[in-house]
């Protein structure tokens, strides 16, 4: 029950009294307290144990092309950033929020990056200098890419995002925003089976393995 509350309110653009009243129609009572409750206690276990096979899997293969963007994001009032990277198949590898777009801003969100999955081939980035002076201190100039559309990857990439952050009415703090964009980009990562560019049968057996693992989770 747990991982189905999490999976409704994290993956789909619901509100926490519309999963409220999903279950409600389906003869499950719960409270919208119980919804926000779970997915702010169980969300970052289920996250984490699909990013340690995720690390663990992509770590055994060369990292062609990374994808760096950062987005604007409002915290009562303030403007933030939220700094996402994003591998050559659009999967989300980072979400990092900073209070400023400067250099060591952009230089921790590489390191963090870097830690994490090792060194890309090639990173494209947009024209922001941090990237630049970021790039130059830990040796990677020759590797970034700057181009009108190299970066529609990364771009594309914040629409999942955007849509759950229109229906939770924006973000009262950063910690909560680095939380939800940590758990959400894991998710998302392991439902996303590209769709579009496989066969109808291929993608129901992917979409069903896709469930048979998340039901596994912290079983």
């Amino acid at each position: 029950m747990i991982r189905l509350v999490v999976m409704m309110y994290v993956r789909y653009p619901l509100s926490l009294r519309n999963v409220e009243d999903l279950l409600a129609e389906r003869g499950i009572d719960i409270s919208h307290e119980t919804v926000r409750f779970w997915w702010n206690r169980f969300g970052p276990m289920f996250a984490a144990e699909i990013r340690k096979k995720r690390v663990a899997h992509m770590r055994g293969y060369p990292q062609w092309r990374w994808h760096l963007d950062e987005a604007f994001v409002k915290i009562n009032g303030k403007l933030c950033y939220l700094w996402r990277a994003v591998d050559h198949e659009g999967e989300v590898l980072e979400a990092v929020v900073t209070a400023k777009r400067d250099k060591a801003a952009a230089l921790k969100f590489l390191k963090r990056v870097m830690r994490s999955y090792g060194q890309a081939r090639n990173i494209v980035t947009d024209g922001l200098r941090a990237y630049s002076a970021a790039m130059k201190v830990i040796g990677n100039v020759d590797r970034q890419e700057v181009g009108r559309w190299l970066n529609n990857r990364a771009e594309n990439s914040h629409q999942p995002f955007r849509r759950r952050e229109r229906v939770m009415q924006r973000f009262r703090s950063a910690k909560t925003l680095q939380k939800f964009s940590s758990i959400h980009a894991e998710v998302h990562n392991h439902f996303n089976q590209e769709r579009h560019l496989v066969t109808r049968q291929t993608y129901k057996q992917r979409r069903a393995g896709a469930l048979a693992e998340w039901r596994a989770l912290a079983a």
